[in-house]
């Protein structure tokens, strides 16, 4: 594996986050992906649109000049909430990396490194929703995650920043 680092989100790259959203989206079935559209339905939209905004937190894990995965967060308690909602005080997170960066370390140093930056911005905690097949339930409960509610398809979980 090449080597990598994690940095912040640059301005011109917040365009990126399009890519890495649908990317997030779990897909059991490779053979018959969502259209890539999909993203343009407003309850997943509501995740970059306008990103960069006060309270938008993002990393990114880069490789050979490459930005390969991002993490981001934003607290979405809106009209649209997001799928991870618990209030209009905890941020959510986001999460993708492309397909070949993944299950190597990457995934969870980017979670570590934005709940360190969480923690330093004062957030007291973090959600995020995740579908129950999805294998990253794993990852999330080993960076301190809990579920905290079983909805039909996902579960909502919580990790506290103490």
């Amino acid at each position: 594996m090449n080597d990598y680092f994690i940095r912040a989100l640059r301005q011109e790259e917040i365009p990126l986050l399009s890519n890495f959203l649908y990317e997030a989206i779990f897909q059991r079935d490779e053979r018959n992906l969502l259209l890539r559209e999909v993203i343009n339905q407003p309850e997943l939209s509501a995740y970059i649109d306008g990103f960069g905004k006060e309270g938008d937190h993002c990393l990114v894990a880069e490789c050979d000049g490459k930005v390969v995965g991002a993490v981001w967060t934003r607290i979405m308690a809106g009209e649209v909430k997001g799928f991870g909602n618990i209030d209009a005080a905890t941020p959510e997170f986001a999460i993708s990396l492309y397909k070949e960066y993944r299950n190597i370390g990457i995934g969870t140093n980017l979670m570590r490194s934005m709940l360190l930056l969480l923690k330093e911005y004062g957030y007291k905690q973090a959600s995020l929703a995740v579908q129950k097949d999805n294998y990253a339930v794993t990852m999330y409960e080993k960076v301190g995650f809990e579920i905290i509610e079983e909805l039909e398809q996902e579960y909502l979980m919580l990790c506290k920043l103490k």
